[in-house]
């Protein structure tokens, strides 16, 4: 691990059950703030997750994959007798996942583990209450200790209120952190008619926000600052499948951010989209939710 200060991912933590055009249903965990969490793990970070997990057969083989993937389960998450969520994900033809829900998000109130040196939240954990609630209570407290702040809404229609209230919601949210990172399915969810340009100049000129990524699937990735934006386009890659993509980009910029700062260059701002990029790749030529270790990756990244 890198040191001795933890990072803090709280949400939603479930069982994927995948569903291919072809070939056997895989269940295996999932639920974008762990995936968040477990690739931080995997890229060096201390890293701590709050998160809802009952004492069944799904809690057990989450419980299990997090515990292997070096991440810690904060006191509380465990809760005898709670139904642990799940997702069906439909495969189409080009690998890309869409979603069902089984999902019930009652987090209750929380105290942010001592020494943390960073939080993020988002997905459904972020935006369902009543466990939004608690979420929002967190990043109370990490903005009052001065902590690194970051937020995926990661939208998923299915637990969204109706426009207005759920970019109410959303702003809200990310008027706490310091990075946030949305795909241009979150841009129309939220906003529709509005360009990423017009969402990110709005978040960065609202609350702490000091970067905003966009990711465009297969068509690369925007980054925008208070003093500029740039664009990256992806690199080519033998998709498998798209699962847990974007939750590996996300857990790369938190790592390569929190090395780097925030106060970059537009050079930089490039490597930090690349080196992204280059995580949620190799995420996609495998199956499922399985982010790279840092050993992994090509040697002097995230600038190499």
């Amino acid at each position: 691990m890198s040191g001795p200060f933890p990072f803090v991912v709280a949400g939603e933590a479930l069982v994927d059950v995948v569903i291919p055009v072809e070939g056997e249903q895989v269940d295996a965990p999932g639920g974008s703030p762990l995936n968040v969490a477990v690739g931080l793990s995997r890229l060096g970070l201390e890293t701590v997750l709050v998160t809802q997990l009952g004492d069944d057969e799904y809690g057990h083989l989450v419980r299990k994959h997090v515990e292997d993937s070096g991440v810690a389960l904060d006191e509380g998450s465990w809760i005898p007798g709670h139904r642990t969520s799940s997702a069906t994900a439909h495969l189409d033809a080009a690998h890309a996942a869409t979603y069902d829900f089984d999902l019930a998000w009652t987090l209750g109130p929380r105290t942010l583990p001592g020494g943390a040196c960073g939080l993020h939240v988002g997905s459904i954990g972020a935006s369902l209450r009543p466990g939004r609630d608690a979420v929002v209570d967190l990043l109370d407290q990490a903005v009052s200790a001065g902590l690194f702040v970051s937020f995926d809404p990661n939208a998923r229609p299915a637990f969204l209120p109706e426009t207005a209230q759920a970019w109410q919601d959303m702003t809200e949210v990310a008027a706490h952190a310091d990075l946030v990172k949305m795909s241009d399915e979150d841009v129309h969810a939220f906003a529709p008619g509005s360009t990423p340009a017009d969402v990110a100049a709005h978040l960065l000129g609202a609350g702490r926000t000091r970067l905003v990524v966009v990711t465009e699937g297969g068509g690369g990735a925007r980054a925008f600052s208070r003093t500029g934006s740039v664009a990256v386009p992806s690199e080519p890659v033998d998709v498998v499948d798209t699962v847990g993509a974007g939750d590996s980009f996300m857990g790369a910029l938190i790592a390569v951010t929190l090395e780097w700062g925030l106060d970059l260059d537009d050079d930089r701002l490039t490597a930090l989209l690349r080196a992204a990029h280059g995580v949620a790749g190799i995420t996609c030529s495998r199956r499922g939710a399985n982010p790279p270790t840092r050993q992994e990756l090509p040697a002097g990244w995230p600038a190499g």
